[in-house]
């Protein structure tokens, strides 16, 4: 029988710390259950102790997943594991997830303790913490530098305490492939009570290492992965869940394991967690990313249109992908539209399903042909919005190359309608230069971008846009066949998200 390998997916917390990667709780609440239905063994909801957002999403999270464990990072101090509790234990599978540095320079510099005292809290918070929780795992934060003896020594008290995950993270990406699986090898053997337990382990991307140093834990004896989508985290990021998945499932041969992850919701959950962040990945990203089953080379071309297994290693369709192909058009009913949202793997509620039929109506109305990208870019898009403070009423352009730019855009906040005019090199900006002067409050654009969702002229036009306001970033999203209305959707958007 294959080993079963256990995915833990950290996106919600580790990879919402990534910088331009924060959510609300909406979010939060929506990705999640994307995760749950990519079949994640684990979800790390977040740190409870961290603010109150964090804890009432996580809180949130515990009660809206059933098949998934709900797992809620806290440090190896009693009142974190006190809020980390509170927050999760209305999971159906909850776990709290304890960790303290273990590294010399750790221990030494941000710590200020003893090796010794380091155990002592460590043995006393996780027995504390499995006193409240049936599932608690341990992290030894900056493993990969720590002495294996040391690390041997503080595994068995924890294990003895009640821990019954360890995980073993390579915290800052220092380690390589061979120096990691020697090094989970070393501890195993040193250690008294490591191989009664789950060993996980965490890796981040600092020299670009961690689906490779991920594998080789397994190779050495790990039965959990801790990763994220898109590869998304600190720094350079974490070992990316897809490219993990796939490796296993393309390269069974080598490593003869199994999962519990359904592969055809890789790129829903992939397109979401962008729809959500506004972080694109890179077009050559591995299983992903925009050109990973596309071929412009005539000899790839000729090979794959004889056998697609020439330059294929895996079907697009594994993953998800479907052709970009008109399916339904202005005179297409609710039922077809039904049918089509089921084929592409989406079951709406009534309500919602009314709500998307109306929205897929005005979009056919302008368009000649709609695609799966513009029904997914619908759905996504209407899933993540915020509340609206402000509301589009109306907007006109006066623009060309021989006049300057006039912008006038009306805004309805709370039933009352305001006009703002503008004049500015562009479109775009001018639109944007209008909506401030009808906030009651100063934000800083701070990034802006503009794609296509489909092709052809008629595409919708996807923008993303982030601002800023008293130091926190704020992202707003808008689509539209008319990219200034798309870009003033995605303004407006964000300015919402700062009341929401």
């Amino acid at each position: 029988m294959a080993k079963r390998i256990n995915f833990f997916d950290t996106t919600l917390r580790d990879g919402e710390q990534s910088p331009g990667c924060s959510m609300n709780i909406k979010e939060k609440i929506l990705l999640a259950k994307q995760l749950e239905k990519l079949g994640v063994d684990v979800i790390e909801a977040g740190f409870a102790a961290s603010s109150e957002g964090d804890f009432e999403s996580v809180q949130m999270i515990a009660n809206e997943v059933k098949n998934s464990t709900v797992a809620v990072l806290a440090r190896a101090v009693k009142g974190d594991i006190d809020k980390a509790w509170e927050a999760v234990k209305g999971a159906t599978k909850p776990r709290i997830h304890t960790f303290i540095a273990t590294s010399d320079i750790h221990m030494k510099y941000k710590l200020k303790m003893e090796p010794e005292d380091v155990i002592k809290k460590a043995e006393e918070m996780v027995r504390y913490a499995s006193s409240l929780c049936p599932e608690v795992e341990f992290s030894a934060e900056d493993a990969t530098r720590s002495n294996p003896d040391f690390l041997a020594k503080i595994f068995d008290k924890v294990i003895e305490a009640g821990a019954k995950i360890i995980n073993i993270p390579d915290t800052v990406g220092y380690t390589t492939p061979d120096e990691y699986y020697n090094f989970i090898m070393d501890i195993r053997k040193k250690s008294k009570h490591l191989d009664s337990v789950q060993i996980s382990v965490h890796c981040h991307n600092d020299l670009g290492l961690a689906v490779a140093n991920t594998l080789a834990a397994i190779k050495a004896g790990a039965t959990q992965c801790e990763c994220t989508i898109n590869g998304i985290g600190e720094r350079a990021g974490n070992a990316a869940l897809e490219e993990l998945v796939m490796i296993m499932n393309v390269r069974g041969d080598i490593y003869g394991v199994e999962t519990g992850i359904n592969t055809k919701e890789i790129m829903k959950t992939s397109h979401l967690l962008t729809s959500i962040t506004g972080v694109s990945v890179q077009p050559n990203k591995a299983i992903v990313g925009a050109n990973a089953f596309a071929h412009e080379a005539g000899i790839h071309q000729h090979g794959v249109l004889s056998n697609r297994e020439t330059y294929e290693i895996m079907t697009p369709e594994s993953v998800g992908l479907t052709m970009n192909k008109m399916v339904l058009g202005k005179h297409s009913g609710r039922h077809a539209f039904k049918d089509k949202l089921q084929s592409m793997g989406y079951d709406l509620a009534p309500e919602e399903l009314d709500k998307a039929f109306e929205e897929f109506k005005k979009l056919a109305d302008v368009k000649k042909q709609v695609f799966d990208g513009d029904i997914e870019a619908i759905l996504t898009d209407r899933e993540v919005k915020a509340e609206d403070k402000y509301k589009l009423v109306r907007f006109v352009i006066n623009s060309g190359n021989t006049i300057t730019t006039t912008a006038s855009v009306v805004l309805n906040k709370e039933g009352q309608d305001i006009e703002g005019i503008a004049v500015a090199g562009g479109p775009v900006d001018a639109a944007i230069r209008a909506i401030d002067k009808c906030l009651d409050i100063e934000v800083e654009l701070a990034d802006y971008s503009i794609q296509s969702v489909t092709e052809g002229t008629d595409a919708l036009g996807y923008s993303i846009i982030k601002i800023r306001y008293k130091d926190h970033n704020y992202i707003g999203k808008g689509m539209s066949i008319n990219i200034v209305e798309a870009s003033i959707k995605a303004y407006l958007n964000a300015v919402n998200s700062i009341y929401a």
